[in-house]
This record gives C-alpha cells, structure tokens and sequence, in this order.
C-alpha cells in the first residue's frame, strides 16, 4: 500500500510540472476565431488595419478615427491590448466613449482574423509594430500616444512603455508578473524554470516615468489586487493614480 502510494505520488511530482510545461500556452492564451461582423460606432472613422510583422504573420484590426463632430487632424491616440480571450472588435463599437481620442485595435496573433500563435515575445514585438505604424501617420499625434492594457494585455502595455515614449498608461486590472500569479497559484512547483512566457512587469515598471493610471477590481479572483498594488507600488513616474 505504501509502495502504491509513494508510486501515485511520484507520478503526481513528475506528470504535474511535465504537463504545466507543455500546455502552458493553451492555459495563458485563449484565442478566438474571427468575428462574422464588426460593430459601428455612433460616430467617427472606421478603417480596417494589416499589418505585416518582420516573420511575414499578419496582424488584423482596426483603427477608429474620432468623431466627424470634432474633426481633429492629428489627434491623440489609444493603442488597446486586451486579455487573454479577447478579441478587440467589440472595442469599435463603443469607441466614440472615447471623445477626442482615436482608437488602434489589433487582435494578438492567433486570435480573430490575426495569424500565427500568441507567444510574450511575438506580442511584445507586435505591440512595437504597432506603436511604429500609428507614429507614420498624419492624422495621429506622435506626441500623444497612450497605451491602455487589460488583464494580460497590461504586460503588453507596459513593455510597450519601456521600449518606446508614451504621453500615458492605462492598465486595468494588471499584474506585477505571470511568475508570481503562477506561483501563488503552485507555491510547491519551480514555476521560473517551467514558465516559458514570465510577463514580468515588475521588472520594468521601476524604469517608466510615464503617467500612469492603474484600475483594480477589489474582488478580482483572477488576478488578485495585491499582484496590481506591487505593481502600482514599483512604477517608476511620480504621477500616478
């Protein structure tokens, strides 16, 4: 009996980590299939983005011109990164919420019509693709680009603010890293020699000086607010809320 148990538990010891290593992406990203139609906004532009990435996958979206009302050559922009099963069209039909402010909206690789498959690195370089292509053109402000960031799209965000000038950040519900939310969740695992995708914000968020506006759920059961405090707690800018 004792033999059978210590069996169970070593089976239990070594399939654990075996399979957190490998099903690991199918546990972070949730990709979706395309959307059959794109809601309209009450009002402003709506133009369909591709973008082709340096391996040759191509990026879908949309970017959401402001209102007719306002007319605004070269307004200020928000570039969106959303969660983990995601996809952003449901953004452009509430984007006139967003007055004054144009919207960039492109679903991560593998999710929407975007091809290839999600990965941190692959993101992180898309997200720059992106902040590249929206500085090109006439009617975005340079000066003026602020990223917004949910849940795992925080992450996103936030290396985008570390590699290039943002007028701001918004992050809802954000983390300090995947590692700790991992390790929280398997404290008896080697969690850092088994992730393969850490998002470690923390580690930047001390170098950012961009503002920054941070939004928690109290009860958040996914990502606890007191991974977002450490966070809030590290960034690196002194106007902060």
């Amino acid at each position: 009996m004792v033999l059978e148990l210590l069996k169970i538990g070593a089976a239990v010891a070594v399939g654990l980590p075996v399979f957190l290593y490998f099903f690991q992406e199918k546990m972070l990203f949730h990709p979706t299939p395309p959307v059959s139609s794109v809601p309209r906004p009450a009002r402003g532009q709506v133009e369909d983005v591709r973008l082709v990435a340096p391996d040759g996958v191509q990026l879908s979206g949309w970017f959401v011109g402001t209102s007719e009302d306002h007319g605004i050559a070269g307004a200020p922009l928000l570039v969106y990164f959303g969660g983990n099963a995601e996809d952003v069209s449901w953004l452009v039909g509430v984007a006139d919420r967003f007055a004054g402010y144009s919207l960039l909206l492109l679903n991560y690789r593998g999710y929407g019509g975007s091809g290839g498959q999600p990965g941190e690195s692959a993101l992180f370089a898309d997200a720059l693709l992106a902040y590249d292509y929206a500085r090109q053109r006439r009617d975005v402000d340079a000066s003026r680009i602020l990223a917004l960031g949910r849940s795992l799209g925080s992450g996103v965000a936030v290396h985008l603010a570390a590699q290039r000038q943002l007028a701001g950040v918004i992050l809802v519900s954000p983390y300090d890293s995947v590692r700790a939310l991992a390790q929280s969740i398997y404290p008896w695992l080697p969690v850092g020699l088994l992730l393969k995708h850490p998002f470690d914000s923390l580690s930047r968020a001390g170098d950012l000086a961009a503002p920054l506006l941070c939004v928690v759920a109290g009860n958040d059961a996914v990502i606890p607010p007191s991974h977002s405090r450490r966070l809030f707690d590290a960034w690196g800018g002194r106007d902060k809320r």
